[in-house]
């Protein structure tokens, strides 16, 4: 395995084996330990051992390449501001989903380089579904990832290894058959069937205003990550959160989106980039479609 190249396999892998372990903690009877973050945010045991998985893999497979992770120690920005290429981990986004058992959780992968994402793997253990994308290759679903609970203590997550195939070297294998990924793409823009997505629990006053200001348009809310994947896939055209997210929340979506043709920016419209010294995001804008006409609209 080249240690300076990984594909989205190596990453969905990775993503696979905390995703086994999440789902450990999940399919417990008793009620999952809660403790609070000093930004009043949940931390579960799951959240823990996912990170500790995804910590020693990427290690493993890119021992050059330091990691940025939710759940780990925080690199001092004099020290991070030299690295050319780092891992934007968020070990269990949607830890709120976690806790009420609605399956809307995911664990999230990115590799940045100068600034910007140019992979990414977002898994959503409770729903055996996976979204990946490598800059200039393209946006990808994969579904039909199972996990036992052996998978968990092995840290395995049921894969074998990877195969290539012509035209398809980064198709993960699963088992004995590969499984396919289809290929997403972001829909144009169609007023009369306008859908937006929002955050269950971080809708602004800003994202209900705009709500209000399209009474025709479908809304939804989802948990986690599968806001933005609803947009790179074509199920929704715009997702606006006005309320901060950190780069870990993005930076997996951010190249999936931008893969399957959409756009991710600052709600001004300017670029969202990474490595930033202060990791809080701005708010943020998600479209499918005539991006810059959202920004006008919610200037």
């Amino acid at each position: 395995m080249n240690h300076e190249t990984p594909t989205p396999t190596d990453i969905l892998t990775i993503a696979r084996r905390a995703g086994a372990v999440i789902l450990m903690e999940y399919n417990k009877t008793v009620p999952a330990e809660i403790n609070w973050k000093a930004d009043d945010s949940p931390l579960t045991l799951a959240d823990q051992r996912s990170h500790k998985i995804i910590e020693a893999e990427l290690a493993a497979l890119t021992p050059d390449i330091p990691l940025l992770s939710e759940e780990g120690m925080q690199t001092p920005y004099e020290q991070r501001r030299t690295w050319p290429r780092f891992w934007c981990v968020d070990p269990m986004d949607g830890t709120k989903e976690f806790i009420k058992k609605s399956g809307q959780f995911t664990v999230n992968i990115a590799l940045i380089e100068g600034k910007t994402p140019i992979l990414g793997v977002i898994y959503v253990p409770a729903l055996g579904i996976a979204y990946f994308a490598q800059r200039g290759k393209g946006s990808f679903r994969v579904d039909g990832l199972t996990t036992s609970d052996r998978d968990g203590e092995r840290g395995d997550a049921g894969i074998d290894g990877d195969t290539e195939t012509p035209g398809a070297s980064d198709q993960p294998s699963f088992g004995v058959e590969p499984i396919r990924p289809k290929p997403i793409q972001c829909r144009p823009l169609d007023l009369e069937n306008l859908a937006i997505v929002a955050s269950k629990d971080h809708a602004g006053p800003a994202v209900k205003a705009l709500i209000d200001a399209h009474p025709q348009a479908q809304t939804r809310s989802m948990g986690s990550s599968l806001k933005f994947c609803m947009v790179a896939e074509g199920e929704a055209d715009l997702y606006y959160r006005d309320v901060p997210t950190f780069e870990w929340d993005t930076a997996a979506a951010h190249i999936i989106v931008q893969e399957a043709g959409g756009s991710l920016t600052k709600a001004t419209g300017e670029p969202l980039l990474y490595n930033k010294e202060n990791l809080r995001n701005p708010a943020i804008l998600t479209s499918g479609d005539r991006h810059e006409e959202w920004v006008q609209k919610i200037k």
